[in-house]
């Protein structure tokens, strides 16, 4: 008889197993899925933009520019921020100090990456905008980015080597702006790098500096 007893005590907990086993999955079956984190968008880059449909305007665009862009182009923490607007004195180029006429801002880090972008302030004409590209061909220890996407209408980008570091830049008319992004790294960066990135660095500055609607 206590062998039946016991036996049927086992029936009866397997039961309870089995049912407290369903219920849980039951009710676990109407929990929704956990929903995977959205995948971050890619990065711009210039190729896939159409500048020549872009407007930017003649004016102050610094505080615009993403955090993140301003991390991305030169690969690490900002260690510095210098920035001008139209009419203040300024050091433009080198030791060059002058009234500025344009709105320039530029980010460094410690490894001396520079990543720099300024609009003219005046309007500029389709002819002028000729002959800056031209003059800007002209600079020494530079020379045209073979395959480079254009950067308005006309446009020029440029790779220059000076002293221990590459310089890359993107120089274009938008509108009536005249438009100049450019990034300058150690020469040990790999050029295949340093134009990726000054590509994603010139898409960020083009669509920072368009109007805002």
């Amino acid at each position: 008889m206590w062998v039946r007893a016991l036996r049927t005590l086992l029936i009866a907990l397997v039961a309870t197993v089995v049912a407290v086993t369903v219920g849980v999955l039951i009710v676990g079956s109407d929990e929704p899925a956990p929903v995977p984190p959205a995948a971050a968008p890619p990065p711009v880059t210039l190729s896939s933009l159409d500048t020549d449909e872009l407007l930017v305007a003649r004016t102050d665009f610094c505080t615009s520019v993403p955090e993140d862009a301003v991390a991305d182009a030169v690969a690490g923490p900002v260690e510095e921020v210098v920035a001008y607007g139209n009419g203040r004195r300024a050091r433009i180029v080198g030791s060059l100090r002058d009234v500025a006429h344009e709105f320039s801002c530029a980010w460094s880090a410690t490894d001396g990456t520079v990543a720099r972008a300024w609009v003219f302030a005046p309007p500029v004409t389709s002819e002028r905008a000729t002959t800056l590209v031209k003059s800007a061909q002209g600079d020494t220890g530079c020379s045209q980015l073979a395959g480079a996407p254009s950067y308005g209408v006309p446009s020029v980008a440029l790779t220059c080597t000076e002293g221990g570091s590459r310089r890359q830049s993107f120089r274009g008319l938008f509108g009536d702006a005249w438009l100049t992004c450019q990034l300058t790294a150690p020469a040990a960066v790999p050029v295949e790098a340093l134009t990726e990135r000054t590509s994603r660095w010139c898409a960020a500055v083009v669509q920072s500096a368009a109007p805002v609607e």
